[in-house]
């Protein structure tokens, strides 16, 4: 019978444990790293002005505007979209925002035709940049959990991209 000191039991227990931390702390790194990489705007500062808001969007690794924002003060995340003719929420989202569905459209999409509904947004927050009774579509062929930030909102904005960069710009007079 092969009877181990306890001094070396305790050793071998104490660096599967070493090891097993280890591989959780890397674990969380990076998942982290990759959760930055697709969204590098979860914290969103902004730069106020004479008359003006602006905030600044890093592109991510495709090279996308992805962002943390609101919706009636809920949080979601945004992908910025100027292809977008309203700002596009996926049906499941919307129930859980509390949207309500108005009239009934037929969306135009790169995988083909199908419905959706109208409805309004009382806010849409991206940093300090506040928009107001913002129109948007409820389409249930959407999928994810990301908005798509389209014209009716970014009309109300001054927008720049250079560099991997997005400056958005809100005139507050």
């Amino acid at each position: 019978m092969n009877v181990q000191p306890p001094g070396k039991r305790a050793g071998r227990i104490l660096l599967v444990l070493a090891w097993g931390a280890g591989l959780f702390l890397a674990t969380r790194f990076f998942g982290q790293w990759e959760q930055r990489q697709e969204n590098p705007n979860t914290q969103l500062s902004s730069q106020h002005g004479d008359g003006y808001v602006e905030v600044q969007l890093l592109g991510n690794g495709q090279g996308h505007f992805v962002a943390d924002g609101r919706i009636n003060g809920q949080a979601v995340q945004f992908l910025l979209d100027t292809g977008a003719t309203d700002v596009a929420i996926a049906q499941a989202l919307a129930r859980r925002l509390s949207l309500e569905q108005g009239e009934v459209v037929i969306l135009s999409t790169a995988n083909g035709r199908s419905q959706g509904y109208r409805t309004r947004l009382d806010s849409l927050q991206l940093g300090d940049i506040v928009l107001r009774d913002v129109r948007a579509l409820v389409a249930p062929g959407l999928g994810g959990e990301q908005v798509l930030l389209g014209m009716s909102a970014l009309k109300q904005l001054e927008f720049t991209q250079r560099g991997g960069t997005l400056l958005l710009r809100q005139t507050t007079k």
